[in-house]
């Protein structure tokens, strides 16, 4: 066959896969980037430099170069921030040296589980104790809180200041307070032995609340063994098996998964009473107001309040859902058909799947993740006047052959930062979908020029194919859209300080930005601008967008419930002790806010890893989402692509990161200031039939 020939031959032949990959390459080129598969390049000639563009860390020594460095160049800086006279100076100078910390220990942060080789782990798992433990005597250390203190109560000075300016030097005073640094000598000496002993407490629970448990072999049915992991003459129960469609199988892995384990109950015990010890030796009245300070909520008074109002306006609701689950489990189980908390998960499932056929593998076809992140990319240029660029990392720069690097540009400002898209599954790497902050924002007074903010996002999405690119699940293309929504934040918040930079703001407003993201992801409007499918260029029709949402209400209310329980337990865990078990308190708090039967010989609270990052917290995502909720329905579902509204969203609330107190950066957006009321009132309407994130009669 001549070569005319055989091109021929090729072109009359070859798959559609790679007709479409062609023809998605006249897309953006951040769209054809992340359809197409990772090439390894070839870099004989290019110098081999360090993690994220650090020269020091192409090697995992170079960790302990990196903290050598920012340690020595703590010194000068503690020395400078000291001396220097009450002022803007002083504000200048803390932040410095906060960042110069923070640059080493946040990037630690995430290599340490992110990284594929051990040996980068391991040496960034030790700057992580080394940076933390200078962090620890700098909270404690009396000059520099002087220095701070002496701006602070000096009101002449303290009116001259900007107002960002004022909120980072009582941000920073806050942070030494809950160190313990007004109190005397000896007392100060117990705040810190607490701190110390919290951090091996926490650290010690959130290992053993993701450790599996075991049972022997002859203590389950047969039949079941190949359910689970064996280890010798055990089976090992690592996870609830929730979506199991076997009662059993569900029932067994919950019995055994949620034993209590005595060493563990022991640890979680003691880390409450150290964390209240603590509080009130530093002068709140419990571990929840010390939390809250700073927040959208303030008191756990308010959160409580805001739980039992959302309890009582869902109560009907949550009966009737509980009752589909129960009617659906007699169906399907006759002779066993109480519902238990095993079967919440999976009967909710089904009775989603069984009104609205929203079977995933029907929506990923139009959801490869190049339209996603050209999606992304239109949705943000809409908006903001942003556009995402995929770069090619330099040789060292990145942890992974497939990582992407995608550079923000706006479109008078230039260059805003840079997002590190970590986002295929590989051995060894967390399942957590995340966001992780490498190095803050903050203008430079040293350079004169604005430091760019670097962040990491993580997703464990499959790889490519021969045949197909990575194709998303609408959960996927939703979680997507999620942290995107960090990174936006993190990218556009130009904040003057890295303290404040980004997503570095009170727990409770730092996820309405990703929340609201979801919403522009599933609003046909948005969709119909990339949703189409990778083989045909079909778009994904209006009415299966329409049945994804309708489907997420059914056993919404219950769903709802238990994190309302989740957040009941969370308080009261960091209220005034109780004398009495966490197991005592878990049974009665899920039967007043859940009302599924507490199961004997369980103690769910030792899975409960959050009581570590969120302690006192817990409810925060119910509360942005509320927040969200409102500004998605009073400032975008008419237009979710207006320029203005998103300039103004920018504006008020994306924009001061943590510099503005968040309900003021709420208010700013409403233009009004919501009561607890109205965010109840807001997560129950989402309930109510025909609430879309598009209005399909007013266009039929």
């Amino acid at each position: 066959m001549s070569a005319s020939k055989r091109l021929l031959h090729f072109v009359k032949h070859r798959s559609l896969w790679t007709h479409v990959r062609r023809n998605v390459t006249t897309w953006s080129p951040v769209g054809a980037a992340f359809n197409a598969k990772a090439q390894r390049r070839l870099k004989i000639f290019e110098k081999k430099g360090g993690l994220f563009g650090v020269p020091e860390l192409s090697n995992p020594s170079g960790f302990q170069v990196a903290t050598k460095a920012a340690l020595k160049n703590t010194e000068r800086l503690l020395d400078k921030a000291c001396s220097c006279s009450p002022g803007v100076e002083t504000v200048e100078s803390f932040d410095q040296l906060s960042d110069d910390l923070c640059k080493v220990a946040d990037l630690a942060d995430f290599v340490k589980v992110a990284h594929p080789d051990p040996e980068f782990r391991e040496a960034a798992e030790k700057t992580c104790i080394e940076i933390g433990t200078v962090v620890e005597k700098l909270n404690t250390n009396v000059e520099l809180c002087q220095s701070l203190k002496k701006l602070l109560d000096n009101p002449d000075i303290m009116a001259q200041l900007d107002p960002d300016t004022r909120r980072v030097a009582e941000l920073f005073m806050f942070d030494f307070e809950i160190s313990g640094i007004h109190l005397d000598d000896e007392l100060r000496k117990k705040a810190v032995a607490l701190h110390v002993k919290l951090l091996d407490l926490n650290n010690e629970f959130l290992v053993g609340s993701h450790m599996p448990n075991r049972i022997a072999r002859s203590a389950i049915p047969e039949h079941l063994h190949r359910q689970f992991a064996s280890e010798g003459s055990f089976i090992q129960v690592g996870g609830l098996h929730a979506d199991s469609p076997d009662d059993l199988v569900r029932e067994v892995a919950y019995r055994i998964y949620l034993y209590p384990n005595a060493d563990l109950m022991g640890c979680l015990e003691e880390l409450l009473k150290c964390r209240y010890k603590l509080a009130k030796l530093v002068g709140y009245e419990s571990y929840g107001h010390r939390a809250l300070k700073g927040t959208m909520a303030k008191t756990p008074e308010t959160v409580m309040s805001f739980l039992q109002l959302l309890t009582d306006k869902l109560s009907d609701r949550t009966a009737k859902d509980f009752k589909m689950m129960g009617d659906m489990k007699k169906k399907l189980n006759p002779r066993n058909s109480e519902l238990m908390p095993w079967d919440h998960p999976y009967l909710s499932g089904v009775l989603r799947a069984e009104r609205y056929n929203i079977e995933p593998s029907l929506y990923s076809p139009y959801l490869s993740l190049g339209a996603c992140m050209e999606g992304l990319n239109n949705l943000f240029t809409q908006l903001y006047g942003v556009s995402l660029m995929s770069e090619h990392p330099s040789a060292g720069e990145v942890w992974s052959e497939d990582v992407r690097k995608v550079a923000v540009v706006h479109e008078t400002e230039g260059l805003l930062g840079y997002v590190y898209c970590d986002f295929f599954h590989r051995p060894d790497k967390p399942h957590q979908d995340c966001h992780f902050t490498i190095r803050g924002g903050r203008w430079c007074r040293e350079t004169g020029q604005y430091q760019l903010p670097v962040v990491v996002l993580m997703l464990s999405l499959p790889h490519p194919t021969k045949s197909a690119p990575t194709l998303l699940t609408p959960g996927m293309m939703e979680n997507l859209f999620h942290e995107m929504g960090h990174a936006m934040h993190s990218m556009l918040g130009r904040t003057r300080y890295q303290h404040v930079t980004g997503t570095r703001c009170a727990t409770d407003f730092a996820e309405v930005p990703s929340i609201l993201m979801e919403y522009f992801a599933t609003d046909y409007r948005v969709l119909s601008q990339f949703a189409r499918h990778y083989e045909t260029g079909q778009p994904l029709p209006e009415s299966m967008v329409a049945r994804l949402c309708e489907s997420k209400k059914v056993c919404g209310a219950a769903d709802t419930q238990l994190q309302i329980f989740y957040a009941v337990l969370d308080q009261i865990y960091h209220g005034k002790p109780q004398n009495r078990s966490t197991t005592d308190i878990l049974k009665e708090m899920q039967q007043k806010f859940y009302g599924l039967p507490y199961t004997p010989n369980t103690a769910w609270q030792l899975r409960f890893s959050h009581l570590i990052g969120y302690g006192a917290k817990y409810y925060s995502y119910l509360m942005s989402r509320a927040v969200a909720s409102m500004v998605w329905k009073q400032c975008f579902v008419q237009d979710p692509l207006n320029r203005d509204m998103g300039e103004r969203y920018r504006r008020e609330m994306l924009g001061h990161g943590g510099a503005k107190e968040p309900m003021l950066m709420v208010e700013g957006m409403l233009q009004r200031r919501p009561t607890t009321e109205d965010f109840v009132d807001a997560l129950v309407s989402e309930l109510n039939p025909n609430f879309e994130t598009f209005i399909m009669d007013s266009e039929s």
